[in-house]
């Protein structure tokens, strides 16, 4: 992939801290943030810090979200926080699907749909997140569970699905476990998921972000990004360092 100009796919990293940080690391990170015009920056910290790292960012180009919202709008769910809550802080991102949501805690291809939808009801942009696990990929069945976390939101839908949303690629079996999937490995599933969109009308497919998210690191991330396929990355446990990220970022101009 070469430097962004107009009428590519300009690449996308994006931070996802899980729960880890502190106002101190927000600070740290945005002070210490190489601010790319090549590539598109988005940070999910905790909803404890969305606000602080919102307004601090509020006039750069730099994007905030959500890590994870719930399926309504308002009303007696404790501990949860809603995608209008979100917009109002003024950030403008949601994760929906992660692995870490599904596995940990029980986040159905049903209840992702609806998460994605209540995104997209709150004006946000929504970060599909798909991949399958290890026993998945062993038996063979990668591409049929991606394409079914697929299906489930877009049968929810009566219009294209994904028109200005990003899509995750996140081998489950490659996440916290240091592994990474091979570039190869990651290229022909990012092909699969735009040859899916392409193929049953869910989107603009060439104009389709689709992010790897799977270990990845400064040392790791020239190889991927230089797949065709492959827009970016949702970056881990890498990017609570400011400075493992600006190399990330700056692969992408490789």
């Amino acid at each position: 992939m070469s430097v962004w100009c107009q009428g590519m796919r300009k690449p996308i990293v994006a931070a996802n801290w899980k729960m880890n940080g502190s106002l101190e690391l927000c600070e740290h990170f945005t002070g210490n943030l190489v601010r790319p015009d090549y590539a598109d920056v988005w940070i999910f910290p905790t909803a404890l810090h969305l606000g602080s790292l919102t307004d601090s960012l509020r006039d750069t180009e730099i994007a905030t979200g959500a890590q994870n919202v719930w399926c309504e709008p308002n009303g007696a769910y404790t501990g949860e926080i809603s995608a209008t809550m979100v917009a109002t802080l003024g950030a403008q991102l949601a994760l929906v699907g992660h692995s870490e949501r599904r596995a940990s805690f029980g986040d159905s291809d049903e209840v992702v749909a609806k998460k994605f939808k209540s995104i997209t009801d709150a004006g946000l942009k929504p970060v599909l997140c798909v991949g399958e696990t290890l026993e998945e990929r062993e038996s063979g069945l990668a591409f049929e569970a991606v394409e079914r976390q697929l299906n489930v939101v877009e049968e929810a839908w009566d219009r294209p699905v994904y028109l200005h949303e990003a899509i995750a690629y996140e081998p489950v079996w490659a996440i916290g476990t240091g592994k990474a999937a091979t570039a190869e490995i990651a290229q022909e599933m990012h092909a699969l998921i735009r040859n899916h969109v392409d193929g049953n009308g869910s989107g603009e497919s060439q104009a389709l972000r689709i992010l790897y998210g799977g270990s990845v690191k400064a040392v790791n991330a020239p190889e991927l990004i230089a797949q065709e396929d492959i827009d970016g990355f949702l970056v881990g446990g890498a990017s609570l360092d400011v400075n493992e990220f600006n190399q990330i970022c700056e692969a992408m101009k490789s």
